[in-house]
Formats: structure tokens, C-alpha cells, sequence
């Protein structure tokens, strides 16, 4: 957003706390809203000063972090304090995606009158279709997200298993850190493992396969499946991903309904081995209105009328 907001829209650049501190205590009064991104105890205090000088607030939220921490095993109290008070605080809750919006107000119904989105940008300029000579694996499955349990990696796993115990022959690329399912998804003999890669080498990965997976449980936006797709791989998403803010005129044969469900997984990746979706999806997807511009634009509406309801 930074390139892309009003003239005149003044940013914290300080990198110490201390010296970020005293920016926010600079340039707060001389701000008509504040908007935060993430959630972190140094903008909780950015939120305290604005209140007490009647400066309204919204809170960019990329990602549920109490939430996330639960699903992946790793949870944390003072962070998931910390992002509950700073939706308290807020006059405005934005997702990054209309699907990370509906589940917001799902899971925090009291606060679901002031949550709304703005799906976040892309750079087209920077992603853009990508190939290379290397030939397409036409049974290569590739999955990003390692041994992150929320990926649910590990019921791709599954359905592979069984896709291969009926001759399919497939290898299942998996790329990312390692997490509380590594060791499970590294067990499986068609699994290959190739940890954490560059953004080339991963986009490289994308054309080599055949078929992209995002089985996640929960996710918020990512850009993994439009650049499989801008790779030339079909695609296969679960519904809970805010990626579908971005990729239209899906069809059934797209979506994974239940990530838990290892015959839907199953029954959707045979007939991808066979079918192709990137050329629809491509087609469909709206690089103008999902270009930074139209973004920041989109979210300097929002703050407006944020600015025009009245002090806090």
C-alpha cells in the first residue's frame, strides 16, 4: 500500500522500539485515522495514543493468530491476547479476503458489525506467467506449506495413497519448513521433500508438476495458487482459501469442500490427472481490480468514511 496511498499519508519507518515509539507519538496527532497493519504490542499502543486523541483506527488483519497457533500446535497466550486486544480497540476490522471476512464474524460474533475486507493486492508486474524447459511430470503433485498441520498436507497423503495402490504412479512434491507433520508426510515413499526453496526455484517446481494442491483448513490469502496456475498447473483449493477472492469462475471439479475428507481428495485429483482447469481459471482472473492501485484505492474509501463517522 505504501506506494499507492494518498500524498500526504505519514508512515512509521523507524526500525528500534524505542525510536518507533516516539515516531508514533509524532505523527499520531497529525493524523485523521490510523491504519494498522498486524498485530504486534507496540500498535496496541499506537491504537491507546489515537484513542486518546479521538483518532478512529483500522486494523489490517493478514492472518488469525490464536487461531492459527491452535491448529498448528504451537500455541501462545500472549500473542493470542494481544490480537484480541487489538480487535477490541479497533473501529474497523479488515480481512485480507472475503472468505477471511466471513469467518471472522463466524468465530468473533461480537465484533462482526465492524469487520469488513479489502482483498489484498498483487504485483502483476512481478507475478507473471512463468515456464521453463524442464518437461512436465503429468502424475507430479506439488503442495506448499510443509509440515504445517493447518495445510492438511497430510491427507493429500492419503488420497495419494491410495490413488498409487491402484498403479497411478504418482509423486507428491511437498515445499516449506518443517512442522508437526513432517515426519508423518516424509513417511510416505512417494513424498519428495524439497523443504525451503527460492521463489524461482518454487515457481520452477509449479511448471514440473501437474497438479497444485491447497488442502488448507484455514487460510486467509496466498499467493501459491495463482502463481501454480500462472505456471501452468491446474489447480486444486480448498473453499476455506482467500486465494478465491482472486481465482473466478471456478467449477466443482476446483474446490475441495472438506479438507478432513480423503475420498473427496481422492475422487478430485484423479480427475485432474486427467482434465485441465489452469486455462479457465486464468482467463478468469481480474488482474486490474486486484492490482495495488485499485486496491489502495479501494482502502482509502474505507478509511474516508472511517475518518467522517465521528472521533473516537
Amino acid at each position: 500500500y505504501i506506494d499507492n496511498l494518498p500524498k500526504g499519508t505519514e508512515y512509521i519507518r523507524a526500525r528500534s522500539k524505542a525510536a518507533r515509539f516516539v515516531e508514533m507519538c509524532v505523527k499520531i496527532p497529525r493524523a485523521s485515522v490510523l491504519f494498522i497493519s498486524g498485530h504486534s504490542r507496540q500498535n496496541i499502543w499506537a491504537m491507546r495514543i489515537g484513542k486518546l486523541l479521538g483518532r478512529r483506527s483500522a486494523y489490517l488483519m493478514h492472518g488469525a493468530v490464536e487461531y492459527e497457533n491452535e491448529i498448528n500446535r504451537v500455541p501462545d497466550r500472549r500473542m493470542a491476547r494481544d490480537e484480541r486486544e487489538m480487535m477490541q480497540r479497533a473501529d474497523q476490522i479488515l480481512a485480507v479476503s472475503r472468505q477471511f471476512e466471513e469467518w471472522l464474524k463466524e468465530k468473533y460474533p461480537a465484533w462482526a458489525g465492524k469487520i469488513a475486507h479489502v482483498t489484498n493486492g498483487i504485483d502483476w508486474q512481478i507475478i507473471s506467467e512463468h515456464s521453463t524447459a524442464d518437461d512436465r511430470n503429468s502424475r507430479g503433485i506439488i503442495s506448499v506449506g510443509g509440515g504445517m498441520p493447518r495445510k492438511r498436507i497430510l491427507n493429500i497423503c492419503r488420497a495419494v495413497e491410495r490413488l498409487n495402490d491402484r498403479g497411478y504412479g504418482i509423486t507428491l512434491t511437498v515445499a516449506g519448513d518443517k512442522g508437526a507433520d513432517s515426519e508423518q508426510i516424509d513417511a510416505f515413499p512417494f513424498v519428495r521433500d524439497i523443504g525451503l526453496v527460492s521463489h524461482d526455484e518454487l515457481m520452477k517446481e509449479y511448471h514440473r508438476n501437474k497438479l497444485f494442491i491447497q488442502n488448507s483448513v484455514f487460510e486467509t490469502f496466498g499467493l501459491a495458487p495463482i502463481e501454480a496456475l500462472l505456471s501452468d498447473a491446474d489447480v486444486l483449493i480448498s473453499g476455506r482459501c482467500g486465494a478465491l477472492s482472486v481465482i473466478k469462475n471456478t467449477e466443482s471439479m476446483d474446490i475441495i469442500e472438506d479438507p478432513e475428507d480423503i475420498s473427496e481428495l481422492e475422487s478430485k485429483i484423479e480427475t485432474l490427472l486427467t482434465a485441465d482447469n489452469h486455462t479457465r481459471l486464468i482467463v478468469n482472473l481480474d488482474k486490474e481490480n486486484t492490482s495495488w492501485k485499485k486496491r489502495s484505492a479501494e482502502l482509502t474509501r474505507i478509511l474516508e468514511r472511517l475518518r467522517t463517522q465521528g472521533r473516537a
